[in-house]
């Protein structure tokens, strides 16, 4: 148990800083006025977005099986007798 001690300076920092970001950061976080948020939401709204939206060609995926076949050939002459 006494090779662990070394831990608990460090555990202690790290919840101190925990504990000390939640706080710091509850201060700055203010509530938006309902007036200006459905203002800001109908601005957003009303903007026209254009872009590439639009249906896309479904993609043809390959079937792997996961063992490398080759291509087949036609044709006698290229094949081989064992």
């Amino acid at each position: 148990m006494e090779i662990l001690l070394w831990l608990v300076p460090p555990a202690l920092v790290t919840v101190a800083a925990m504990v000390w970001v939640g706080w710091a950061a509850r201060e700055g976080r203010g509530e938006v006025d309902r007036d200006v948020a459905v203002q800001r939401l109908g601005q957003a709204l009303a903007k026209d977005h254009r872009g590439g939206f639009g249906p896309r060609a479904a993609r043809v995926t390959d079937r792997s099986s996961g063992i490398a076949v080759r291509p087949t050939r036609t044709g006698a002459e290229t094949r081989r007798a064992s």
